[in-house]
């Protein structure tokens, strides 16, 4: 295993590309014969690289992946880092890359997966933008938070919002609430790219969203994979649990992991979550 992770550890990174003229920065892990594709959307503080382990797992089965950079995230060019004026621009974003992944794969599936923060934009982009895609698979969506903010956070929260919208708050996760992979958890802590701050807007948007994405469920009519972690720092498992019951589908799974943490795309273990996932899409190629 030690050299199993080593080698995983040590692998060139998959540089970063941008769509021509629209700022949207991606990175993509191309199959030399692709059956389907994967629209990959990290979550907060994260950035695309994150997605290595997953996209690399699905390049022998012929999956190819595509992994969104979100701005004011990781190597984007916004900033502050953690700041974005409105998160629409995001649903733009994954339209734009999702057209593009469309005419590089004609013809084949299309599946889109979003991590934590990210299944929340991945899910109301399937209620959005249906047309795009053939299959919705949430990784411990972020439909409720289970962090606990400061006091003053609260208190200052809607001052804030109106006279410095761009107040940087400290967002309270670490590496070790989201994976027992100690060697890849230091390299998340240590990495400049991997921020703990959301601005003030940020977080309101977030809010926003979430109950756009409660009240835009019942217009979900793909098919559709929840991954759970059974032990959350970041997110309440309930709230997703409650947000799956919910949808009207036929065509509808729940898998949970209950002794994985949050980031289950690089946690130990890892290769479970992505054999589940293989599973669930091979019968739809």
């Amino acid at each position: 295993m030690l050299l199993c992770q080593t080698l995983c550890y040590n692998r060139p990174v998959v540089a970063l590309k941008e769509l021509a003229n629209m700022g949207v920065l991606y990175r993509e892990w191309r199959a030399a014969e692709p059956k389907a594709a994967f629209l990959l959307v990290h979550g907060i503080g994260a950035h695309s690289e994150r997605w290595d382990f997953l996209a690399n797992y699905f390049l022998p089965h012929n999956i190819s992946s595509y992994a969104i950079e979100l701005r004011g995230f990781g190597e984007t060019k916004e900033e502050p880092k953690g700041h974005i004026d409105n998160y629409y621009i995001y649903y733009e974003d994954i339209r734009q890359l999702a057209l593009h992944i469309r005419q590089e794969n004609p013809g084949k599936k299309l599946f889109i997966i979003g991590e934590s923060l990210g299944a929340l934009f991945t899910t109301y982009c399937c209620a959005i933008y249906s047309e795009f895609f053939d299959g919705l698979i949430n990784i411990s969506p972020a439909f409720k938070n289970n962090m606990t903010f400061p006091f003053m956070d609260y208190l200052m929260f809607i001052p804030n919002l109106i006279f410095n919208p761009r107040k940087m708050v400290n967002v309270p996760f670490n590496a070790k609430m989201i994976t027992r992979d100690q060697a890849y958890g230091d390299k998340v802590q240590n990495d400049p790219r991997e921020i703990r701050v959301a601005s003030v807007r940020v977080l309101s948007n977030i809010l926003a969203t979430i109950f756009a994405v409660k009240r835009a469920a019942s217009k979900l009519k793909m098919p559709v994979l929840f991954l759970i972690a059974g032990i959350d720092h970041l997110v309440d498992p309930r709230e997703s649990r409650k947000v799956f019951d919910k949808l009207p589908m036929k065509d509808k799974k729940m898998i949970e992991y209950p002794e994985m943490l949050h980031a289950l795309s690089i946690e130990l273990g890892r290769e479970k979550v992505f054999a589940d996932i293989l599973a669930s899409v091979t019968p739809r190629l």
